[in-house]
């Protein structure tokens, strides 16, 4: 494997699948077979779970609930996602532990980067839910923060789309997607990959980004083989 420990980001949204809102079972149990199968190579994984799929703090402030309050709302939701994907892996017979950062024994452990370490080194599946306790902060922005405490090689961004591209593919016909792309170039270009703080993150203190899509079985364990799909965003 070209990665000993990894964080893995998904997305919230995808985890409705189909749906409008809430959790697939389905897309649970795909992810679930996923990770199974890369953690029987030997790879240690962290993982960080958005909640769009249940409550998103920015819309909901735009709906007129308080900006904290509703982020406060949006990383209740990370941990009901973290909870649900536990539950999915240890289903598929996968040692998984969450962790929250925010204090809520008996639900999960509180983070810290000695505790998570230590589950990973000795097989656990680890999923960090909470975001990074504080408003103002994305999920994205807790991945990369968590990726970066726990040492992870690379961050890998799970989501519906395959890598980046130079337009929107959705908008754009004629858009192309990187193989691989810099940092300098992703913020001399103004592309969309994750919000700038957890780009900042990433960028400065090294911690490489591949972009792919999550949603096709089996490109978790084509991208830890090295295969080159998705955007591999680097220095």
């Amino acid at each position: 494997m070209k990665y000993r420990r990894i964080l893995l980001k998904l997305s919230g949204e995808s985890l409705q699948g189909t749906q409008k809102y809430g959790l697939s079972p389905e897309v649970l149990q795909s992810y679930a077979a996923q990770i199974r199968d890369a953690v029987q190579t030997g790879v240690q994984i962290g993982i960080v779970i958005g909640g769009g799929n249940i409550f998103r703090g920015l819309s909901g402030a735009r709906k007129g609930f308080d900006r904290v309050k509703g982020d406060q709302m949006g990383m209740l939701a990370t941990v009901i996602n973290s909870l649900a994907l536990q539950s999915a892996l240890e289903d598929n017979d996968v040692k998984c532990k969450v962790l929250t950062s925010i204090r809520m024994e008996p639900i999960g452990e509180y983070f810290s980067k000695a505790r998570a370490i230590e589950y990973l080194e000795a097989g656990y599946v680890v999923i960090i839910g909470g975001g990074t306790s504080n408003p103002y902060f994305t999920t994205d922005s807790a991945s990369a923060l968590r990726g970066i405490e726990i040492e992870a090689d690379v961050l890998l961004k799970g989501t519906r789309v395959d890598g980046v591209y130079t337009a929107d593919p959705e908008k754009d016909p004629a858009a192309t997607k990187f193989a691989e792309i810099t940092f300098e170039e992703v913020l001399d270009r103004r592309l969309k990959v994750m919000d700038l703080t957890a780009f900042t993150l990433c960028r400065e203190n090294g911690l490489e980004i591949i972009v792919f899509d999550m949603d096709t079985p089996g490109n978790l364990g084509k991208v830890l083989a090295g295969e080159p799909i998705g955007t591999l965003i680097k220095h």
